[in-house]
């Protein structure tokens, strides 16, 4: 059984006349625990409706979304499915509700009725886990955009979640403040095992998850590894959706009858591949 279970979800803001706003329409999915998963798709797709569904805030209205065999649907077992994923939001300073920062770490397992002793522990932790314990003592709004970020995603961490579901986390930092968060959030995946769920618009942080699913209309468009989902750029550009930047550049030059091969992720695979081209241009050339 996964850890995440979607069944046919379908979702409606308006529960008078669901079928005419409906917003997701009969999504199928399963996230096994431990996996890394990057959710794209433009805005208002359905994205940010499926971070709140996998955290309870929002129930399907037709459909099933269980969480590590929970029902998000059984109102008795709500706090449960709160405590197995917690949700990161784009904005860190909705999140920040004291006024030091081991203080707002503490807030979430203080909440579950853990004891003193404990929530110390868990905070310490935390706060080492995201590189954040030697600003424990300060003011949050004191600190960077990528700093708060990080103390929010501790907060996460401290109530020992399984899974943490991150909407646009980055969507508001400088590239500094990006690379904090991406590093952290790398980190509790491959080091702590917690199942990652990244919503993100910039092609650059999903290439770095071990699934891509990308959404359109409300729908699943494509599902599979980041090499396999961006491979096929024509199917993206007719949904108006972008590639990472060193996939867009090779595949202009196929395009335009430069004969070079390969779906590079990234800078370093794209130079190898221009590389590679230009030296056997060389060599025939002679």
């Amino acid at each position: 059984m996964a850890f995440v279970e979607v069944k046919n979800v379908k979702f409606s803001y308006d529960s008078e006349v669901p079928d005419e706003n409906e917003v997701l329409h009969g999504i199928n999915l399963e996230i096994e625990q431990g996996d890394f998963v990057a959710l794209l798709g433009h805005n208002g797709c359905g994205k940010s409706t499926m971070a709140k569904l996998f955290n309870g805030m929002l129930i399907p209205t037709d459909g099933e979304i269980l969480i590590d065999g929970i029902s998000t649907t059984d109102e008795s077992r709500q706090f449960e499915v709160r405590s197995k994923v917690g949700l990161v939001l784009q904005n860190p300073d909705n999140q920040l509700v004291a006024g030091i920062v081991e203080e707002d770490v503490a807030f979430g397992p203080e909440n579950l009725g853990v004891e003193p002793l404990e929530i110390r522990k868990r905070v310490d932790e935390a706060l080492k886990a995201v590189g954040m314990y030697e600003y424990r003592e300060h003011a949050p709004h004191k600190l960077s955009g990528g700093q708060k970020q990080r103390v929010a995603i501790a907060g996460i961490i401290a109530m020992e979640t399984k899974c943490i579901v991150l909407d646009e986390p980055t969507a508001m930092l400088d590239p500094q403040g990006r690379r904090e968060v991406m590093d952290t959030i790398r980190k509790l995946n491959r080091e702590k095992g917690i199942t990652i769920i990244l919503i993100t618009h910039y092609m650059d942080e999903a290439v770095k998850a071990d699934r891509v699913v990308v959404m359109d209309s409300g729908a699943v468009l494509t599902d599979g590894e980041p090499r396999e989902v961006f491979s096929d750029v024509e199917l993206l550009k007719r949904h108006k959706l972008d590639v990472p930047q060193a996939t867009e550049l090779i595949y202009r030059l196929k395009a335009a009858g430069v004969k070079v091969s390969g779906t590079p992720l990234g800078v370093s695979e794209c130079m190898e591949i221009l590389e590679k081209y230009i030296s056997k241009q060389s060599f025939e050339s002679r």
